[in-house]
């Protein structure tokens, strides 16, 4: 294989992805359709992301939920990497059509197209997220492994924001979520995801096309949007720390996630791409760790040398989860992935491609009144 398709090949990962592809040798087709919300209004301006491709790949401004769009796409490719799709979990709570229709819709589109029209295509992947797990695994002192349910608006009105066991109630010791553990999304986004996931590994075992699928943990990096209010809060604390802004840390500021670098990203995806032994297969993609949000704070103010002030005022949107880090040990075992960059590490190129522009747009309160008026923010 040797001519990839990458949908949604101008977002974060894909771009990254298509010239790390393109360093091997790879041919390398892109579509998207540029979406403003990641790019701006005018990409050949506004996104680097896009600028970062342009030139180098092949590119097909497109939709993945339109047929005509997809059909074109895929002609003469040998393998799809299937990126596109709305990633936002807050906003997926109120935007719910728009992300089944892009997500599960354009995901259906695109397998209904394999099923059956002609192609070349010899394997597909595709990006699913750590979100399908809702808040993951955990360890009851009573009652061994569980998997708790999402978290009580009541419970965290008392500020009590913990994680329970679903037979004891007491709370729970957090462990790392391997592939086998229990699925339950606790946003639109995350049941997306998971039906994107079911979608192509069972489609792929029908029509015989080898299918893989990466459960994404927080990926961040260098080349990430820097505007998007919807996905990252390492983009949204550094928009707000460069704006002089003060930075308003949900819950108690315990909450921890599993912070990837892109690099390590791309290097598993291509493992996969490469790889026979991932076919049919699921994997965590993460760096192994979880890091809570505070530090996170207080880390970017340090790197940044800011005074602004950190509150932690006990807020709160529903459908987040408390916490969740990934278990690798399935993709160091069949594919031998593991993780370059620890977190010091990646957030020191981050803070330092970010030091690197001059403004940044800041559209986070204006996010933050959209979760409020439709009642997800506490």
């Amino acid at each position: 294989m040797n001519k990839i398709l990458i949908t949604g090949g101008s977002g974060f990962i894909g771009s990254n992805l298509a010239l790390k592809l393109l360093d091997k040798g790879y041919q390398v087709r892109v579509l998207d359709n540029l979406s403003p919300q990641i790019h701006g209004n005018h990409p050949e301006n506004t996104s680097p992301l896009y600028q970062s491709i342009m030139d180098k790949v092949e590119f097909i401004k497109g939709d993945i939920t339109n047929e005509k769009d997809i059909i074109n796409s895929i002609q003469g490719q040998e393998a799809i990497i299937h990126l596109a799709a709305e990633t936002g979990t807050g906003q997926s709570m109120y935007e719910i059509k728009k992300y089944c229709d892009v997500n599960i819709g354009g995901t259906a589109l695109l397998l209904d197209i394999l099923a059956n029209k002609k192609h070349k295509i010899q394997k597909l992947l595709v990006a699913s997220s750590r979100a399908i797990y809702g808040e993951g695994k955990y360890k009851c002192k009573d009652h061994g492994i569980v998997y708790p349910e999402s978290r009580l608006d009541m419970d965290m009105q008392k500020g009590d924001f913990e994680c329970k066991c679903p037979f004891c109630g007491n709370h729970v010791l957090l462990v790392p979520t391997s592939e086998d553990s229990k699925i339950h999304p606790t946003s639109v986004y995350g049941i997306t995801k998971q039906n994107q996931e079911q979608m192509v590994l069972t489609l792929g075992k029908s029509i015989g096309i080898p299918a893989v699928a990466f459960r994404y943990q927080n990926v961040y990096g260098p080349g990430q949007s820097l505007s998007n209010p919807y996905t990252g809060i390492l983009s949204i604390f550094s928009t707000l720390i460069k704006n002089e802004k003060s930075i308003n840390v949900f819950e108690d500021g315990n909450e921890s996630r599993d912070f990837v670098y892109i690099d390590d990203v791309v290097d598993a995806t291509i493992l996969g791409l490469e790889s026979e032994k991932a076919n049919y297969n699921v994997f965590n993609v993460g760096a192994d760790k979880p890091i809570d949000v505070l530090s996170i704070a207080n880390m970017l103010k340090r790197k940044y040398n800011s005074s602004i002030e950190i509150k932690v005022n006990g807020n709160y949107r529903l459908g987040d989860i408390r916490h969740n880090y990934a278990d690798l040990s399935k993709i160091k075992q069949k594919l031998g992935f593991v993780p370059k960059f620890n977190f010091e590490a990646g957030i020191d190129l981050f803070t330092q491609w970010v030091n690197q522009f001059p403004e940044f747009i800041d559209n986070y309160d204006k996010s933050i009144d959209e979760l409020k008026i439709k009642g997800l923010f506490k």
